[in-house]
């Protein structure tokens, strides 16, 4: 009968001869395994590598985004410091223009409306300012301090101020948070 082999793996009532495994693959099979062992764990290490290097890129990456909205703020503020200098000027010059005029003309009506106009607009960029977090610096009568003051100016100490103090506030300074936004230009008694 052609296959003599039974089901439990039997010939003529005999086991299955096992084939032989000679030493030098056993050996050779222990050093492959060794090897694939090693290559797994430095696939493991360049693995755990790239994840940190993932994880870096991500946090410098959000750090550069929010220098990048920080500087952009900064930039904004800036303008908009301008815009409220340029407001401050012209209610300097309505003030100057109107003083000691004894009677009121006939356009004084409108030029009051204007300056009363000019008042609000500054008054909301001060609260637009203050509502992200710009505060202005007190620097009249304060000791200079180049890190939130600029000379421009020194003048001789009198009776308004004391030498190394801020006699005057030529431009006003800003602060955002901690930091200086922009410094006070200011004259310097000495």
């Amino acid at each position: 009968m052609g296959d003599e082999r039974t089901v439990n793996g039997e010939t003529n009532g005999e086991p299955l001869a096992r084939p032989e495994v000679s030493e030098e693959s056993v050996e050779a099979l222990r050093a492959e395994v060794t090897r694939l062992s090693q290559e797994a764990d430095r696939n493991w290490q360049q693995f755990l590598r790239a994840a940190a290097d993932l994880e870096n890129y991500r946090k410098q990456a959000a750090r550069q985004r929010e220098e990048a909205v920080a500087s952009t703020r900064r930039a904004l503020l800036a303008v908009i410091l301008g815009v409220a200098d340029t407001l401050e000027r012209a209610l300097a010059h309505a003030g100057g223009a109107g003083a000691g005029a004894g009677e009121m003309g006939p356009g004084e009506g409108a030029a009051e409306a204007i300056t009363d106009g000019i008042r609000m607009a500054h008054r909301q960029v001060l609260d637009v300012l203050s509502r992200m977090g710009v505060r202005p610096m007190d620097a009249l009568g304060k000791e200079f301090d180049p890190r939130f003051h600029d000379a421009v100016e020194v003048v001789a100490a009198g009776e308004c101020a004391s030498a190394g103090t801020v006699a005057a506030e030529i431009q006003r300074g800003y602060m955002l948070g901690d930091e200086v936004l922009r410094p006070a230009r200011v004259r310097v008694a000495q």
